[in-house]
């Protein structure tokens, strides 16, 4: 059998109703094939996305360790469409060096194409996975462009589209007023249920459910009123725009999912000093949540300087130390060899960037090691 098709069978299986792991089973086991090519008949279009331990932002290096948080989006019919989810791992699984690092296979299926990639946007965004790298935002930026979402695809589709390679995109436009939509109400259900909290001190109680909050999203600020109820609630933004947000989302749940203003809605939710970070439609920011005083304080503190790390070589994925090339004190080129790294099957070669010298061998052969871990130092 075409190898694509046994690799990729999700995708043909919801598009013909077959179910060709049984089928296969079925002439092994020496019984005739049951069906002929006249009986295939295509219906509608679906979509998979692979879902792997691997880090889109590093040149999609293999990423392993404890699967804290699993949650796939609930299998079932959305409508008119479908989610399925191919998977052999659970939370609390182990993604380890030894392994292919996929995950899961997401399929979605829809009549049309553009539902079923809509439809696989959504499910994305409703996959929550802690613990390790993957490319879950990789896969829901894919799905809000334009080449995708019009078919126009090639081999060389990665590097045409990413030639710098993947960073997560900051929110802009609809999808920013949304995630400081959600951020808005997010902060006002955590608010409401200290409210509730008995035996409070009194004059320290916070009676209000109506308050003027600011929201920033990395370097952009919106300003507004939020008030009503935990599964209706209303922000009236500094612009004049008015959003209603509705969610049974409770504090702890790595994805909110809801209504924005009558549109089902998921994202990614974790906790964070002042607020949570949030990744929806392919972007990333950390929301903070302040009062209108607080936000004048918070733009006054200094941005956290990024460190110095061109004088060190670091480990780019958790891995094995096949081979150390170089010596302590040797110059070496660049392009030359500085050592492998083997991981879930693959030997990667580390190369000196740039001349340099090396002052001290921070790892050896057989070591395993984490993700940016120091291998050696230079001068």
């Amino acid at each position: 059998m075409n190898t694509r098709l046994q690799v990729e069978h999700p995708v043909t299986e919801m598009i013909t109703g077959v179910d060709l792991v049984e089928e296969m089973i079925r002439v092994a086991y020496g019984e005739k094939l049951r069906l002929a090519q006249a009986d295939v008949k295509l219906k509608g279009w679906a979509v998979e996305s692979r879902i792997y331990a691997e880090d889109p932002t590093r040149k999609f290096l293999p990423s392993t360790g404890r699967l804290v948080t699993y949650r796939p989006p609930v299998e079932g019919p959305y409508g008119t469409a479908i989610v399925r989810n191919d998977t052999g791992v659970f939370e609390g699984g182990e993604i380890s060096i030894y392994y292919d690092p996929m995950i899961a296979k997401l399929v979605t299926w829809a009549p049309t194409r553009l539902e079923a990639i809509e439809t696989q946007a959504r499910a994305l965004d409703a996959f929550a996975i802690d613990g390790i790298r993957h490319n879950i935002l990789f896969l829901a930026t894919m799905m809000g462009q334009e080449r995708w979402r019009s078919g126009q695809l090639s081999t060389g589709y990665i590097a045409e589209e990413f030639p710098n390679g993947f960073a997560l995109a900051a929110p802009t436009g609809p999808a920013a007023q949304r995630m400081a939509a959600v951020a808005f109400a997010i902060d006002h259900v955590q608010n409401m249920r200290k409210r509730a909290i008995s035996d409070q001190m009194e004059g320290w109680r916070a009676v209000s459910f109506e308050a003027d909050r600011v929201v920033t999203l990395g370097a952009t600020r919106f300003e507004g009123h939020v008030s009503g109820a935990l599964d209706a609630i209303t922000i009236n933004f500094g612009d004049g725009a008015a959003v209603s947000v509705s969610s049974g989302w409770r504090s702890g749940r790595p994805v909110w999912q809801g209504l924005v203003d009558g549109v089902p809605v998921a994202m990614q939710v974790r906790a964070v000093q002042n607020g949570v970070t949030l990744a929806h439609a392919g972007a990333y920011a950390e929301a903070r949540v302040y009062t209108r005083r607080e936000a004048e304080l918070a733009a006054m503190m200094p941005a956290k300087a990024v460190a110095d790390t061109s004088k060190t070589l670091l480990c780019p994925m958790p891995g094995l130390v096949k081979a150390i090339a170089v010596t302590a004190g040797q110059e070496v080129k660049a392009g030359e060899m500085l050592c492998i790294v083997e991981a879930m099957k693959m030997e990667n070669v580390l190369r000196a960037e740039r001349d340099v010298t090396v002052s001290k061998l921070n790892a050896k052969e057989g070591d395993s090691l984490a993700v940016d871990a120091v291998i050696m130092e230079f001068v």
